[in-house]
């Protein structure tokens, strides 16, 4: 018999969570002997319950969430010797993962496209003792971004990450960061450091053009400039997919390295995924080709 569990964050999306997991339950029942449906009511849920399907040896584990929910299930399955195929429901404010990986940002298609996917391998990103499947932020405006809680999610979308993130934009505080990458070391006063496993940022699809779910390397973009016209300069190369080879920045491509801040006195804390990380310092690495994951047959990630 094969199994299937379907994990869904109720409260992800404008809490419509409960409005597709019908259709998704049709579609899994048609493809799968067995279909469990487990919702999340906390943080950690999900990872909890991607860890026992694992565990239980399932076939694939489908989620029904964002980024953050998404992060969790692959947290769950990322330590397990057996890990099941994983597929995406885009459900989210911003929906990163989803969007490198071709998958639809409409809820009814991502459910019809499942019958007909294929599979591929994503690499998946570990920082300390956790995982993330898209970006680590560091600096000034992922401290506001942080501070936007799920009324405000819900009400604005996200609009409301774009508000907080702007309020930030115009401050020129700027943090002295140590990168060990690989085998270089670099000291580089930046007010933004991103580390990356994919193409898309904060919406943004082609900010690392050249990033692959499966090229088996982290992406860092630190942001040189202090000033608001520095910023104001990077916007069009962001949006263009030039960022990497701007003045304003400083990209490099690694496997495993250490992000730290060279004043002791200084106390920054990660956002990972979208939700509030570690605090420096990080260690990073990349696990190549570390899960299966369901993509449409034309992804766009080749």
């Amino acid at each position: 018999m094969t199994k299937v569990v379907l994990i869904v964050n109720p409260s992800s999306g404008g809490e419509k969570g409960k409005e597709y997991t019908e259709l998704a339950l049709e579609v899994l029942e048609s493809m799968y002997d067995e279909v469990i449906l487990k919702e999340t009511a906390k943080g950690g849920d999900a990872e909890e319950f991607a860890e026992t399907a694992a565990k239980e040896r399932v076939e694939a584990v489908i989620v029904m969430g964002g980024d953050g929910t998404v992060n969790e299930c692959i947290s769950g399955l990322a330590e397990e010797a057996y890990r099941p195929k994983l597929g995406i429901i885009p459900l989210g404010t911003v929906n990163d993962l989803g969007r490198a990986l071709g998958v639809p940002l409409d809820p009814n298609a991502a459910i019809r496209m499942l019958p007909n996917a294929v599979t591929k391998k994503l690499d998946v990103g570990k920082v300390n003792d956790s995982y993330f499947i898209n970006v680590i932020a560091i600096g000034k405006i992922p401290e506001a971004v942080k501070d936007v809680g799920v009324d405000q999610k819900t009400k604005l979308g996200s609009l409301s990450y774009f508000i907080e993130g702007a309020k930030a934009f115009n401050d020129n505080q700027s943090y002295p960061f140590k990168l060990v990458l690989d085998d270089e070391v670099i000291e580089q006063e930046s007010s933004l450091v991103l580390i990356v496993l994919t193409n898309s940022v904060g919406g943004f699809e082609n900010m690392l053009p050249h990033a692959k779910i499966d090229d088996g390397y982290l992406h860092l973009v630190a942001l040189k400039g202090k000033t608001l016209m520095d910023k104001v300069k990077l916007i069009p190369k962001v949006i263009s997919g030039n960022a990497t080879d701007a003045d304003e920045t400083l990209y490099r491509k690694f496997k495993s390295g250490k992000i730290a801040v060279v004043e002791e006195d200084i106390q920054l804390v990660s956002n990972i995924d979208g939700d509030e990380g570690d605090k420096l310092p990080l260690t990073v690495q990349v696990l190549p080709s570390h899960i299966t994951i369901f993509v449409p047959e034309d992804s766009k990630n080749e």
